[in-house]
């Protein structure tokens, strides 16, 4: 088939071609009226002995305290490098692992803001229980600067409510926002708790956004959050926010969901900053931080250091959108649907690569293909094997299909695959997941593509892309070490979601359209 390998030939030419332009791209540029500086720290958090057993306020205000004092060395150095924002992770003044009653001495009580304006910082007795919220209003008022942190708080409630607890009152897992002069501005209460049993969600959902005078309306949401629509997507869809604070303690998971992974893809696929601050805890899986626009991240993973790290940078007030096919300051190039027209025209076969179907048309039967199956972030993926130097593949579920074009420049001995799941995620959470994965596997054997993989060789040229029906699809991409790359171009086209790299440089470990359909959970 010599015309069909010259067309294959050609259409790999315009993807190494497009991903060269592409990168060639500014990111970020702008001056210092359209720019405002931010930062989050990933804080390596000092933690009770025993978070089982009752302590009085006392010890609990003295473990705090601890780490209320690294949280003070953080805002003067961020205040240092001109940061106007700073973002403080989930559980880092309290900790975890708390039952109902254990948390009750870390908790503060903390009024709406939306009805009382209080400043805890020049007004520390009006409220009794609020030590905390007083050490962090001070620090924003020395720090001149916009301060979020996240900690347990305690509402009274009356018996005549019918989701009032047994105890009397509601314990929520908080964040804080306060202003510059140290007036609390925004509180937050979780809404998708994972497995906190410390913790209520509150009766009615928050939405909260807060307004700065240096990049207009922000969102708060935390952790768990991010995975559902209540409340992030929603405060994005009604309130026209493009930044948002995002207070984590995320225990990694690989291929899919590494903090910085999730972290990149949902700043990325919605076209805003993301100022994602974790605890730093690598015993149990926990790190990864970043300032994220849309076009370039400023992030932090690191499993081997014992302490935590703060990331400042400075990013634009209004983000601009990654390189779509909306895209016009790139250089002409073919768009998706040249490519498909490309492939139809052009059907490839690799003699040494069964895995690769024959027939050619994007839209024709793969039966033929030998797929397998692993569980993967617990769900049953079905795959099919990369094989050989270039390439094409499409494997299927019920109601998505996964499609790849793929060139590299050597073949490494490490087994790669292309995976497809279209299903209710039911472990450690339930939601509704629409998945086309292009991962690394453990080993030679199929059975080794469930396993979690942080290193990798092999460098690819890829065109990845599915039918999805959902509008809400989060591009993933790390390489080996788990380190972030940047897609060149990304985007919806002919009712396909698509991401296009080239040029890698380090190993690929995982390139994923992770989709969520909410209306299904």
């Amino acid at each position: 088939m010599p015309g069909a390998r010259a067309n294959l030939a050609l259409f790999l030419c315009h993807l190494v071609a497009v991903g060269a332009q592409a990168s060639q791209r500014p990111v970020d540029q702008c001056d210092a009226d359209d720019c405002y500086v931010a930062a989050v720290y990933e804080h390596a958090s000092v933690l009770s002995a025993d978070p089982g057993v009752l302590v009085s306020r006392q010890q609990a205000l003295e473990l705090m305290s601890q780490n209320l004092d690294v949280y003070e060395q953080q805002v003067t150095a961020a205040a240092q490098k001109g940061a106007q924002i700073i973002v403080f992770p989930e559980d880092g003044i309290h900790g975890f692992n708390f039952t109902r009653t254990s948390i009750y001495p870390f908790l503060d009580f903390t009024p709406c803001p939306r009805s009382v304006r209080w400043n805890p910082c020049l007004e520390p007795h009006r409220f009794n229980d609020t030590e905390v919220l007083r050490r962090l209003s001070c620090m924003a008022l020395r720090g001149d600067m916009f301060l979020v942190a996240n900690l347990g708080t305690k509402e009274p409630c009356q018996r005549a409510d019918p989701g009032c607890p047994r105890d009397g009152r509601y314990q929520f897992n908080t964040n804080v926002v306060f202003r510059a002069d140290g007036t609390l501005v925004a509180r937050y209460r979780k809404h998708n708790l994972y497995f906190e049993a410390a913790f209520d969600s509150p009766p009615q959902v928050d939405h909260v956004t807060f307004d700065t005078p240096f990049a207009g309306k922000f969102g708060v949401f935390t952790c768990f959050d991010i995975l559902f629509r209540e409340p992030g997507i929603r405060l994005l869809e009604a309130s026209g926010v493009r930044h948002m604070v995002y207070p984590t303690a995320w225990m990694n998971q690989l291929p899919l969901l590494a903090a910085v992974q999730i972290q990149q893809g949902f700043a990325v696929a919605l076209g805003i900053n993301l100022l994602a601050a974790n605890v730093h805890q690598p015993s149990l899986g926990m790190t990864g931080s970043g300032v994220h626009t849309p076009q370039r991240s400023f992030w932090y993973h690191d499993m081997d250091s014992p302490g935590g790290h703060l990331i400042v940078a400075r990013i634009a007030r209004d983000p601009v959108g990654i390189h779509g096919a909306e895209d016009t300051t790139a250089e002409p190039g073919p768009t998706h649907a040249e490519f498909l027209k490309l492939v139809t025209s052009a059907p490839f076969c690799e003699k040494d690569a069964q895995a690769v179907h024959c027939g050619g048309a994007p839209g024709q039967s793969t039966d033929d293909v030998p797929t397998f199956h692993a569980t993967m972030m617990y769900d049953n993926f079905t795959l099919v094997p990369v094989r050989g130097r270039e390439g094409q593949l499409r494997v299927c579920a019920p109601g998505l299909c996964c499609s790849l074009l793929y060139r590299r420049p050597h073949v490494s001995p490490e087994l790669y695959a292309l995976g497809v799941f279209d299903g209710l995620h039911t472990v450690h959470g339930t939601y509704y997941v629409q998945v086309c994965a292009l991962v690394k596997c453990g080993g030679p054997g199929p059975d080794t593509c469930r396993q979690e993989v942080t290193q990798a060789e092999g460098l690819f040229d890829f065109h990845l892309w599915g039918n999805f029906t959902t509008s809400y699809v989060f591009p993933l991409f790390l390489t080996s070490g788990v380190t972030l790359g940047t897609p060149d171009q990304i985007g919806w086209e002919k009712g396909q979601y698509f991401m296009r790299k080239s040029g890698l440089s380090s190993g690929l470990v995982t390139a994923a359209l992770y989709g969520r359909v909410y209306d299904r959970d």
